[in-house]
């Protein structure tokens, strides 16, 4: 069910980022010109490309989720909107920390849901803190407890 994204799966990659930032971010930031104008399908679809080595997919038939890996660093983790709560988020956490190590993340301080998600899969605040380039908002960082 999960494998490695390949050329194919970028629209539908930037398809399940763009749907999960408008849901969950926008109502934070409120930037209609970035969450309308600048983030489209072909401009992610680009710039995924340039990443692939790092992406994974959830892929039972059709993509519904990818997890973005900078060695032990969960740098993004998005599973199509209407399809949360079905575990899929949770198999590509548990595939990131068992196949790659991934053990720490940063997460957007009012994303209380991720926060949560990821609690319950033993990463936990640290305490650091950081801001959110260009905005007032802050970022807290995660990290898994060893078991």
């Amino acid at each position: 069910m999960i494998r490695k994204a390949d050329k194919k799966d970028l629209a539908r990659i930037a398809e399940i980022q763009i749907f999960n930032y408008r849901l969950y971010f926008y109502p934070i930031f409120r930037s209609d010109e970035y969450y309308f104008d600048e983030l489209q399908v072909p401009s992610l679809m680009k710039h995924y490309e340039e990443e692939l080595d790092s992406l994974y997919v959830y892929d039972d038939g059709v993509v519904k989720g990818f997890i973005k890996l900078e060695g032990t660093y969960i740098a993004r983790l998005f599973v199509e909107p209407v399809l949360q709560n079905g575990a899929i988020g949770s198999e590509l956490l548990e595939y990131a920390v068992k196949e790659h190590g991934a053990d720490h993340l940063w997460a957007l301080e009012k994303n209380v849901k991720a926060i949560r998600f990821y609690e319950r899969h033993g990463f936990f605040p640290t305490g650091e803190r950081k801001p959110e380039e260009g905005t007032s908002e802050y970022l807290i960082f995660l990290r898994k407890n060893p078991e």
